[in-house]
């Protein structure tokens, strides 16, 4: 639902914003009849495996359904004059070698880094000229401790010390991050040759043990555990636990007593921008402006991007192997191999000619799980919120807490478990968990002057709703509204500022961008699902039952976020198999 009327004409204003158009790719020439290889879907892991096979010299083709690339990626204007990071919102997981390889700053991509990055406000009464207290945390580690001493002195001298212990398990991760799983296939089955190179594959898990040295175990209880049970080992602060918490639960239907959440907030923490280690940041013009920077590598070395083209079935030959697509205007394009940047169940469910594929790995595929909590809500508003804990200054700008994260209704890990309790019930959380995120506080090309776009991730919303009920503009709304309220105590002033909004729940997340169920990692970051698992046992090397086929996208290894470690890793997958099959026809 997208607001309009007399908000709108205040926030425009008399100097209206410049028409922003949407990026349009289109392949350079005509559409071929044969490419070396197809890619399904412009989502950033597709244009990444895209732009790495291209730049080796692989003719590839790139078809996606919608009228704009990115996937979930991307940069739309549903309030008119204001430019939304529609999905995915912020920047840090991204891999080093993608900026580097790729050339991403030559080809447009500019960053803003945010400290401070975290702001948990206290919903309590102020006393006297006392404000509510607030949690600001950022890169310096003394300010950091005195914002944790209002909280607990003890806390404020832990958390050094854990932000060293988790920074340290981020690095053992992060080698297996870039590189295939142990072909645990070719081990057992593979031929002597095959099984020697796949040696070459234990070498990450190598370094991560070398790393972890004796501390494994406590390290692998951080993977295994609930979060709120590794955070009360570090800290007596509810407030500190639960701004930690969120990063361990967004984006999952899990609770903070969830065993393996740590996992998830593992996942949150390992990435960095511009050599700082674990920094987020906004995207110069959106999250769309990053996939646009890597198309603009991609074309430059001669790949071809087309959209509105939905790829309907993979065309496979008699002898079963994949020899190209069909697009849903029944042209076929033939290729010697085809990527699939669409989720699992959408390639091997829909995509794939259910005959060619075993049984038992349709039925793990229909298993795997997809869950998902989240509720993304766009919002265009006339002015900042002005927090009772933070007021706004006299001059309207932005101050340092409206460039974080800003984390409502988690001034406690109950309040988190309370609300996926909710969810678990088929009901929307009572008191959702709100992360509010304002990129124009660094980005004024977001918006008209004065005015700004909020990003609010919230959880917990079931996909499926109980009683009967469905997501239709009613419930959506109603939803909305509540979480508008929550922010009003909160930002008094924050509804009259709206002017206009965007709702997604978790079936318009899947009908929108293709994410089933809703769910931003295209299946569940579950220990069970994930490295040799992901997406199901066996199958974790980016190959499939069917030769020719290849995933590329989150639901395969790493998983899900804005990474592109699947799109990379997969190319040199499919690379290595290419030069393999030119060998024997020489």
């Amino acid at each position: 639902m997208v607001a309009s009327g007399r908000g709108l004409s205040r926030a425009m204003g008399a100097l209206p914003f410049p028409a922003w158009r949407r990026a349009h790719w289109e392949a350079r020439g005509r559409l071929k009849p044969a490419y070396d290889a197809v890619v399904i879907g412009a989502g950033h892991n597709g244009l990444v495996a895209a732009a790495y096979l291209q730049r080796l010299g692989v003719n590839t083709a790139v078809f996606e359904r919608r009228h704009v690339i990115g996937g979930a990626a991307v940069t739309e204007e549903i309030t008119p004059g204001f430019k939304f990071s529609r999905a995915s919102y912020l920047l840090s997981l991204l891999r080093p070698q993608i900026y580097t390889d790729l050339e991403l700053k030559k080809h447009g991509l500019r960053i803003h880094l945010r400290n401070p990055y975290s702001f948990t406000p206290m919903l309590e009464e102020g006393t006297g000229s006392r404000l509510p207290r607030s949690l600001l945390l950022g890169t310096d580690m003394a300010e950091n401790q005195k914002q944790i001493a209002q909280f607990s002195q003890e806390d404020a001298q832990a958390f050094p010390k854990y932000e060293a212990f988790m920074n340290r398990l981020a690095s053992a991760i992060d080698p297996l991050l870039d590189a295939a799983p142990v072909d645990m296939e070719a081990f057992q089955r593979g031929s002597l040759l095959q099984r020697l190179k796949s040696l070459s594959t234990l070498k990450p898990l190598l370094q991560a043990g070398r790393i972890l040295g004796a501390q494994l175990p406590q390290y692998y209880q951080v993977l295994a555990a609930p979060i709120a049970k590794v955070l009360d080992q570090w800290f007596e602060s509810e407030p500190l636990k639960a701004t930690l918490a969120t990063d361990a639960v967004i984006g999952a239907l899990t609770s903070p007593h969830t065993p393996g959440s740590g996992y998830v907030l593992l996942h949150h923490v390992m990435g960095g921008l511009e050599g700082l280690q674990g920094a987020w940041g906004y995207v110069q013009g959106g999250m769309g402006a990053l996939s646009d920077a890597i198309a603009s590598s991609a074309t430059a070395h001669g790949a071809s991007i087309f959209t509105e083209k939905t790829v309907a079935k993979l065309h496979v030959s008699s002898g079963g192997n994949v020899q190209g697509v069909v697009l849903q205007d029944g042209s076929e394009v033939r290729s010697k191999v085809v990527l699939s940047n669409a989720s699992p169940q959408i390639t091997f469910l829909k995509l794939t000619p259910q005959e060619w594929l075993p049984e038992e790995f349709v039925e793990r595929i229909s298993q795997l799980d997809t869950q998902s909590p989240v509720t993304k809500i766009n919002v265009a508003v006339d002015r900042l919120p002005n927090f009772l804990a933070a007021p706004n200054a006299p001059g309207g700008q932005p101050l340092p807490h409206h460039q974080c994260s800003i984390h409502l209704n988690c001034e406690d890990t109950l309040l988190l478990h309370q609300a996926f309790t909710d969810a678990m019930s088929g009901w929307p959380s009572r008191r959702p968990m709100i992360e509010l995120c304002i990129p124009s506080s660094l980005d004024p090309t977001l918006a008209p002057p004065g005015c700004h776009v909020i990003s609010l991730f919230t959880q917990y919303t079931p996909y499926t709703l109980a009683g009967g009920k469905v997501w239709d503009e009613q419930e959506k709304n109603a939803y909305a509204d509540k979480v508008f309220d929550c922010i009003e105590a909160y930002a008094p002033g924050f509804k009259a500022s709206v002017v206009g909004r965007d709702i997604l729940t978790p079936p318009d997340l899947e009908r929108i961008f293709g994410l089933p169920g809703g769910n931003i990692f295209h299946c569940a970051m579950a220990l069970d699902q994930l490295y040799f698992a992901r997406p199901v046992p066996l199958h974790s090397s980016y190959c499939c039952p069917l030769p020719g086929l290849y995933l590329c996208g989150s639901g395969a290894h790493p998983g899900g976020g804005v990474m592109g470690a699947a799109g990379r890793n997969a190319a040199h997958v499919v690379f290595r198999d290419l030069k393999i099959m030119w060998s024997r026809t020489d």
